[in-house]
């Protein structure tokens, strides 16, 4: 349970740090994002999911 609210915390962290970087990125990103057919968001994000499985994996293995 501590490795699962430390990964929320880090992802906090870093969603913090590219809000007060680059603010507008967010905005830019979300009206990309659209354009784009759900069936590919829905296989960019399984995909992601599987390469953070495998990292974990590797990782904690």
């Amino acid at each position: 349970m501590t490795d699962l609210l430390t990964a929320l915390a880090l992802v906090l962290v870093i969603e913090g740090l590219v809000l007060a970087v680059v603010p507008d990125m967010p905005k830019r990103l979300y009206a990309m994002l659209s354009a784009v057919r759900p069936e590919q968001l829905r296989v960019a994000g399984l995909t992601a999911a599987a390469i953070g499985v495998i990292c974990v994996w590797l990782l904690r293995g």
